[in-house]
Formats: structure tokens, sequence, C-alpha cells
């Protein structure tokens, strides 16, 4: 993968703007206990995720990241236990509102778009075609661009990095030009809201993050890769969720309206640990 100058760029952003990095929901995987055997009541993947919720809850489209997410590293395929969840995505919001972002697929590197094309027909969903790197700004503009008719609030962005997905999520909503996010930065302009700027809960919730994208992020890993900063990055949500009140609060309220915690039934113990590693072990405090 090319070098990322907007990700390594990130943690000087998150100085000033520390909520840049926090999830709107975590999916991790949850344990628990029944007569002294653990047993899985969520996935750390798109599996645990309310589709239809998300949808009566106003959202009318998706932004999903790739490779982790949806496929393995340098696959095209759809990883076969997400077939289920993937269709209930696509049922929910209609293929012309899902949008696959890539920072492999549909980038300068990948010649003639061959590979975004072949993952457009493997996901049955569009491919961001795009020059700069996620999170930029400018892979933000370009992925708005290509939903025409939805607003960032109106959006769900679903991704497996900080670094990349959720703050690019947070991005949609900012301001377009570096001249008014200084002006906004300095107080000469409205400033952005972000998803943590309200105060509120339970069911009022969705409604005060009405003017913000719903940043997800799935910790399953189906393949290792960038394990030491996919540590750090988690490190860093758990302490800036401790800084900054309420962020815990708001979180759990909206996983509990839009993530699934049912018991794995028998025909889906078999598939449940193919994932190679849980982020629960590393995020004990996330819930």
């Amino acid at each position: 993968m090319p070098f990322n100058l907007p990700a390594t760029l990130v943690p000087l952003y998150a100085l000033l703007n520390p909520r840049l990095l926090l999830p709107s929901i975590t999916v991790v995987r949850l344990l628990l206990s029944i007569s002294s055997k653990e047993i899985s009541s969520s996935q750390p993947d798109i599996r645990s995720l309310n589709f239809a919720a998300l949808r009566d809850a106003g959202y009318r489209g998706a932004i999903f990241d790739k490779d982790n997410c949806l496929t393995l590293p340098h696959s095209d395929n759809l990883i076969p236990e997400l077939e289920a969840a993937w269709s209930e995505a696509l049922r929910a919001f209609g293929p012309s509102h899902i949008l696959v972002v890539s920072n492999s697929a549909g980038t300068r590197d990948d010649a003639a778009q061959l590979q975004a094309e072949s993952v457009a027909y493997h996901l049955r969903a569009p491919v961001l075609l795009h020059t700069a790197l996620k999170p930029s700004y400018s892979c933000a503009a370009a992925a708005l661009a290509a939903l025409p008719g939805l607003a960032p609030h109106e959006l769900v962005v679903v991704g497996d990095r900080i670094f990349t997905d959720v703050v690019i999520a947070h991005r949609l909503s900012h301001p377009r030009t570096v001249l008014s996010r200084v002006a906004a930065r300095l107080g000469l302009a409205p400033a952005h809201r972000s998803a943590f700027d309200d105060t509120a809960s339970g069911d009022n919730l969705v409604g005060k993050l009405s003017h913000a994208p719903m940043a997800v992020w799935t910790t399953s890993l189906w393949a290792r890769e960038s394990v030491a900063m996919r540590w750090a990055e988690a490190r860093l949500v758990r302490l800036i969720e401790r800084c900054v009140e309420g962020a815990r609060e708001r979180r759990v309220a909206l996983e509990e309206q839009f993530v699934r915690f049912a018991l794995d039934n028998e025909n889906s113990k078999g598939k449940a640990g193919r994932g190679w590693f849980s982020w629960v072990k590393a995020l004990p405090k996330l819930r």
C-alpha cells in the first residue's frame, strides 16, 4: 500500500481536535459466560449492525471500507461469512446509495481501475475512483460527489481503521475549503459540529446527531495487517473517550439502538471465530 500522508498527519490534527478519532459506534466481540462457557453475543464486524434500524432512523446511504471490512486484503471477493449482512445493507440502502471507498481499489495505484471494476462486480456496489487517499478532504469531497442527493448526516461510514475510516467520516461534515476550515477554527465563521458536540442520550440521541455521519468502527481482523498501528489506534480511542465528557455514554446509547447483541445459534458457531484476532482483549473497557 502506498505511503499515506493524510493518515500520517492525523495525530497532529487530533492534538487540536481529539474528537476526530472517536467513532460513533464500536463493534466488538462481546462474550457472555454461561455455565462456565464463553459464548459470543455479538460479532466485531458488519454482522452486528442493524441496517434496517439505521435506515428507519433516517440514514439513507453508507460508505464502506474494503480491506478487512468486507474483503480480505488484496482480494476482490466478499468474505463469505458476511454475505447475509451485506445483502441486508444492499436492501436497506439500495446499491446506488452504497459506496466502497478503498485505499487500494480505485486509487491511482489501481492500473486502469481494473481492481475497482472487479470489486464493484463482486460486491454489487460502486467503488469510488479517487486520486487522494483516505482520510484526505479531497477524498471526502469525492465520496460526497459520488452520492448525489445524500447529505453527510444521512450517511453511515463503516471501516476498520481509526486514522482513515473514522476520520473521513467526521470530515464529511467539515467545511470543504482550507480557508473556511481555518476561519471556523479561529472563530471567524460558524464552526462545524461533530457527533460529540451535543449532550444527549437515549432515544433523543439520533436527532441530536443529525448534523454528522454515523462513524462505525469494526474491530475484526480477517487477515493480519498493521497490528501495531491498530493497537495504538485502539489505545488512543480509549484515552480520548475517557477525557471527552459523555463520549462513552453517547456511544453506548447508539450501540443499544443499532448493534445486535444476539447469542450465536448452532449454524453460526462454526463461523464465528474466523477472524484471527478479536480486539475485545485490547479494548476491555469500551463497553
